[in-house]
């Protein structure tokens, strides 16, 4: 049971221990707090948990499988794609619906799914080159 108006960013960090979700901006513009939601991105920060009841909540430390990373996991750490790592998970989340939606995205398409995640360290460059690594590799996961 969480209060009626605590968020979902603040659900998972405080109620569940699931600290891979960033708290960034709280205003919904820079996407360390991506989640998805039935496989959508969402920023978590703007969403109440209330609102999920029912509803499938998948954070970056669902991504691994049996301790397994996906695809995408592990082109960002072969790629360098993580530098300091505060919007690696919102970058991971975001990447993974792009690639469950499109297999095989173009530069441009990734550049257009991760608009709503900024990274301050990378220059986006390895970040694309990481999901595009990913998508010939079999995909997020």
């Amino acid at each position: 049971m969480v209060p009626s108006q605590m968020t979902l960013l603040h659900a998972l960090r405080d109620k569940l221990g699931l600290t891979g979700t960033k708290n960034g901006c709280e205003a919904g513009e820079c996407g360390a707090c991506t989640v998805l939601v039935d496989g959508e991105p969402v920023n978590s920060c703007l969403v109440l948990a209330v609102e999920l009841d029912g509803r499938e909540v998948t954070t970056v430390e669902g991504l691994a499988k049996d301790g397994k990373l996906t695809p995408l996991q592990e082109s960002f750490a072969a790629l360098n794609a993580v530098q300091c790592g505060y919007c690696t998970p919102g970058v991971l989340m975001a990447a993974t619906a792009l690639l469950r939606r499109n297999p095989n995205p173009s530069p441009r398409d990734i550049q257009e799914a991760l608009v709503g995640n900024l990274c301050r360290c990378t220059g986006y460059q390895r970040i694309i080159d990481a999901v595009m690594e990913a998508s010939r590799q079999g995909g997020e996961g």
